[in-house]
């Protein structure tokens, strides 16, 4: 157990600091409908990332045999393509980070309903390719970890919390104090979006080669 959630604390971090779903979730809250269409946002982003780390988990779950003490070699060889394909998307994050355009969704937040929200929420992170392979490296870890069904669900719970902590903390502070948070949430989105690219480069080039170190470590 010890070594898996070791494995997932850095995917969960890449995707809590994923700047996007911060600036969306600033935006929601600073919009027409603050209340309904941030919370909206934070069940579909909680929800997307459970869904494809239970996904992945249960598939990669047959990669591995869950008596053995270590991964298998097909487990270690998807570990080392996602890893690569996240150096891949690191480099294009890095050669766009002079683009500071705002994108055509965030322009429309005002219009969002809950429903709207909570769907945006789930693509971005079941959907966008950034933290799409976060939640499916999370998954290959879980599922081949050779962990027990509990101990399967402890790691994607602790692997969701942790991953969906920074929309959370946004939502739920601005719930509990919005008038002291408003301004300084204003600030970190203006930064957030100016930074995005090279904020997202520089997590994707660390979390690629981690999980690039653990596959070649599980051959």
């Amino acid at each position: 157990m010890g070594s898996v959630i070791g494995d997932l604390l850095p995917l969960a971090v890449g995707v809590a600091i994923s700047p996007i779903p911060i600036v969306a979730a600033i935006l929601m809250i600073l919009s027409k409908n603050a209340g309904g269409a941030a919370k909206g946002f934070a069940a579909g982003w909680v929800g997307g990332i459970l869904a494809v780390t239970v996904v992945v988990t249960l598939l990669a779950g047959v990669l591995g045999d869950s008596s053995a003490k270590e991964p298998s070699a097909a487990a270690a060889w998807i570990k080392i393509v996602l890893g690569v394909l996240l150096l891949a998307l690191a480099a294009k994050q890095w050669a766009a980070r002079a683009d500071i355009a705002v994108p055509g969704w965030m322009q429309a937040i005002d219009t969002f309903t809950v429903v709207k929200a909570a769907g945006l929420g789930a693509v971005l992170s079941a959907v966008n390719p950034k933290n799409l392979l976060l939640c499916v490296s999370a998954g290959v870890a879980i599922g081949a970890g050779g962990l027990s069904a509990g101990g399967d669900l402890i790691a994607i719970v602790v692997f969701t919390l942790l991953a969906s902590s920074s929309v959370l903390a946004v939502v739920i502070g601005y719930a509990l104090a919005a008038d002291k948070l408003g301004p300084t949430l204003d600030r970190a989105r203006q930064w957030l979006q100016a930074n995005n690219h090279a904020v997202m480069a520089i997590v994707l080039l660390v979390m690629g080669a981690v999980v690039v170190g653990k596959g070649i470590g599980g051959l």
